[in-house]
């Protein structure tokens, strides 16, 4: 009872909820989460008819550009990438945009020339990029120096970023050397980039703790939801520190792309950290998306709760896409498993780089490689030899003495900063292509990155609309959304098992008389017998033929009773000479780059593993080498055209 007013005391009112630490999201809805998920195929027409609600939200900075969406707008969406950014720009007039650039290698899978990456930051800012997210995947802040310097001097905010990744030489006391070097440098904040979702909760507290006491700008944190940890690893970063994280809407969310900002949102509701979002606009978003997956979603695509095996393999959300993707386009999506057995032992030759572009790259088509050829660094591609060869930077740890001889012989490593071994490339780059099919700066500089695929959409975006040939990711739509056609019955027996053995004794006599085949037709079915070895049967060949006449090697005809043989394929090899196969699906090509001589010139001599051509295929170029010493007779495909695996590409005379 209250004594002065004789009335019962009233409950004490709990204290009101206060928000006074504000939480910064950054959404990568637009970039890493359609890039880990839907393997970039979103297409600037999406984005489009949701930008302005997006935009609406409160986010802290849009992730809409970079990484992989440059290649990706030339190579299969035959759009201008440049084009994308002014668009979205456009619309979102509240929302500062970011992006991923790959320091030196800017967008691609090399380091480019420091003119290149001085224009393109210039032109990346003209059209309003304002959020540079820099990083090295060897962490070597020499291929960050001028990239950050740059950002700066155009007046854009440059972010530095630590790649995490766990290894024998990775330690704390490393990170933060890291970031304290890119603060020198001029960086305004700093990311951890957890491209494989490896962070644990308590690594998480310890890593922020230790840089934002070493450094006086903010840290960041980016991490997948792979491993199931991301949710509670930005929680406690969070309250160990951090002033930002990097979520995606929830139908964009989880397993290899980031956490959902609506969980991240309801955890911290809970606490002092407001992150001050609209809930309604964001709905919006998620159901967008939702209703959008059906479309954009690649064939066959899986998403899982968690993947425990990358606390294992740590191939980045992105790259686990691309190499599913990749290992189906080889037909052999079902060696997957042997492949991710492979990527630590590969990784570890390496000196432990962090898997992310363009080393997840490097390391998991080597790792593929050495599965497929069924022999380790048997095929070597050229990205694999420079990165060996210190054109990317300085290894984490030393390469593996033994691998290292193995692919560069006696070639010896640099030891100075990459690029500095690089001639300015803009002056002569339209040298290499024809100036009718360029439209100013950005066409130049997006042939420098990705010329291959840039004079593809050049030439694409040059022909009337009416006379273009299809757009390739339209092509992939079609063939997803086609209706499957039934499994074929199972063959039933031609015959008894003696009677193939008796058959196949008649291919000596096919061979000496200079057929490759020889085709017998009955009543139910054809069966084909080929010089090489080998009986085949065919139900669906026409079994009810009159007597042929059959050609004998002196070419007289001859009167067969139900037997053919057709006349030597042209291209089959003549006696000595060896047929060279594909052993990638890829596309052919004759010379090592851009201006540059063949490999190999038809009649010339070749050694044993000796480089005769290059497949680009997995987005690396492979260098395809001798198994047998001769002279190369000639090429059965042109420099360019695509190639399947087992595919006849040349003649080599023993």
């Amino acid at each position: 009872m209250n004594k002065e007013e004789g009335k019962p005391a009233a409950a004490p009112e709990a204290p009101a909820k206060k928000f006074h630490v504000p939480l910064r999201i950054t959404d990568t809805t637009l970039r890493d989460a359609h890039q880990s998920l839907w393997a970039t195929r979103l297409r600037t027409s999406d984005i489009l008819e949701i930008i302005d609600t997006i935009d609406s939200v409160g986010f802290y900075s849009l992730e809409c550009w970079g990484g992989a969406t440059f290649d990706v707008c030339l190579r299969f969406l035959r759009e201008n990438p440049w084009e994308r950014l002014r668009l979205i720009k456009a619309h979102a007039k509240k929302t500062p945009l970011q992006m991923l650039l790959r320091g030196q290698n800017i967008l691609g899978y090399k380091h480019y020339p420091d003119d290149v990456l001085e224009r393109f930051i210039a032109l990346a800012v003209e059209n309003g990029m304002d959020i540079f997210r820099i990083f090295d995947a060897l962490n070597d802040n020499r291929n960050l120096e001028v990239a950050i310097r740059t950002v700066k001097k155009y007046g854009g905010h440059p972010q530095g970023t630590i790649c995490y990744t766990t290894s024998p030489v990775h330690t704390l006391d490393l990170f933060v050397k890291i970031a304290k070097e890119q603060e020198e440098m001029g960086a305004e904040s700093i990311c951890v980039k957890d491209m494989a979702g490896i962070l644990t909760p308590l690594a998480a507290t310890s890593l922020v703790k230790a840089l934002t006491k070493a450094l006086s700008i903010p840290v960041q944190i980016h991490t997948h939801a792979t491993s199931g940890m991301g949710v509670a690893t930005y929680v406690d970063a969070v309250q160990a520190g951090a002033g930002a994280i990097d979520c995606a809407v929830w139908s964009m969310a989880g397993f290899s792309s980031q956490p959902p900002v609506e969980a991240m949102l309801a955890i911290f509701d809970e606490t002092e950290f407001n992150a001050g979002l609209d809930r309604d606009a964001l709905r919006r978003v998620g159901r967008y998306f939702a209703e959008l997956r059906h479309l954009r979603e690649p064939a066959g695509s899986t998403r899982y709760y968690v993947d425990p095996d990358i606390l294992e393999h740590k191939i980045p959300g992105g790259m686990i896409s691309n190499l599913r993707s990749q290992l189906k386009q080889q037909g052999a999506l079902d060696r997957l498993e042997d492949v991710l057995a492979e990527v630590p032992r590969t990784r570890a030759d390496m000196g432990y780089p962090p898997l992310v572009t363009p080393t997840s790259q490097i390391i998991g088509v080597q790792s593929v490689l050495n599965v497929l050829s069924g022999e380790r660094y048997k095929i070597v591609p050229q990205e694999t030899k420079d990165y060996v060869k210190g054109l990317y930077g300085r290894s984490p740890a030393p390469i593996e003495p033994a691998v290292r001889k193995q692919i560069l012989g006696k070639e010896k490593p640099v030891t100075v900063r990459p690029a500095d071994l690089l001639e300015p490339m803009l002056a002569n780059v339209m040298d290499n292509v024809n100036p009718q099919l360029i439209r100013g700066e950005e066409d130049i500089l997006s042939f420098c990155l990705f010329p291959e695929p840039a004079l593809a959409y050049f030439t694409w975006r040059d022909l009337p609309p009416d006379a273009r040939p299809p757009i390739p990711a339209d092509e992939e739509e079609a063939a997803r959304n086609a209706p499957k056609a039934p499994p074929p019955a199972p063959a039933k027996p031609l015959m008894a098992l003696q009677d193939y053995a008796e058959i196949q004794s008649l291919l000596g006599t096919v061979h000496k008389l200079g057929f490759t085949e020889l085709t017998i037709r009955r009543p139910d079915a054809a069966i084909s017998l080929k010089a090489s070895g080998g009986v085949q049967t065919d139900s669906a060949l026409p079994a009810d033929e009159p007597e042929t006449e059959t050609q004998t090697g002196n070419g007289k005809p001859e009167t067969g009773n139900a037997a053919t043989a057709e006349a030597t394929d042209p291209d089959a090899p003549a006696e000595g000479e060896t047929v060279l196969t594909a052993p990638l699906t890829g596309a052919f090509y004759r010379t090592s780059g851009l201006n540059q001589p063949n490999l190999v010139k038809e009649g010339a001599k070749i050694k044993v593993g000796q480089t005769y051509c290059i497949i680009e295929a997995m987005k690396l170029f492979n260098q395809i080498k001798s198994e047998i010493a001769g002279t190369l007779v000639r090429f059965l495909v042109k420099h360019g055209d695509p190639v399947q695996k087992g595919q006849p590409i040349a003649i080599l005379r023993k």
